[in-house]
């Protein structure tokens, strides 16, 4: 199934009705090969900070990245984050993109949510270091007229763009989902990286060991 769209889907999906009241939606992708409570730190800061409605926790099928990531089966990634969202009723979760299959194309998703919920405005947050790669993504030009971009400011990285970023500071948190795999694998703690509930899921069926 060819799940690339043209120039005029773009232009009917924009072309929306002012006089209704949008929601403000964002969107954190990502592979959460588990979901962190940097991913949480983010998503809360961000959703605060621009009033935002809510956030959906996207994970992906397949990244398309060169070296893509091996991830778990994505139905245990899809229950970490519920387990890590249920007591924030800010958060939810989006399984577009798994639902999807094949590769996890940004432009593809954003083009379909926006068709399915014409009536929310969508705020796409990316780390600082991956504003620079935006000249890179799949249809970036078009990418653009369907959502806002959101940057979350990291140390060395620059803070511009030739493509609109909507800047915030979130408190530097240095976690990632690689760090948490060599833990477990290491048999070291990751308590306080990770949500209690996630620990236990992760225990009890003996992942990424």
């Amino acid at each position: 199934m060819d799940n690339r769209f043209g120039k005029a889907d773009v232009q009917t999906v924009t072309q929306l009705n002012h006089g209704i009241k949008r929601k403000k939606i964002g969107i954190l992708g990502g592979t959460f090969n588990p979901i962190h409570n940097g991913h949480l730190l983010i998503a809360d800061q961000v959703q605060n900070q621009l009033g935002l409605d809510q956030v959906l926790f996207m994970p992906d099928n397949i990244p398309p990245h060169i070296d893509p990531k091996l991830a778990i089966d994505a139905k245990d990634r899809i229950n970490m984050i519920n387990l890590a969202i249920n007591n924030n009723p800010k958060f939810s979760i989006e399984k577009a993109e798994i639902k999807r299959g094949g590769k996890s194309y940004s432009y593809d998703t954003m083009l379909q949510l926006t068709r399915m919920h014409p009536y929310n405005e969508y705020y796409f947050i990316i780390g600082g270091d991956m504003v620079e790669y935006l000249p890179k993504w799949y249809k970036i030009n078009q990418l653009i007229n369907l959502v806002h971009f959101v940057g979350v400011r990291r140390s060395g990285y620059p803070t511009s763009s030739k493509y609109p970023v909507i800047w915030v500071d979130v408190p530097y948190f240095n976690v990632s989902s690689t760090l948490v795999r060599r833990k477990i694998k290491q048999r070291a703690s990751i308590r306080y990286l990770v949500p209690d509930q996630v620990i236990k899921y992760i225990k009890e069926y003996h992942l990424y060991e």
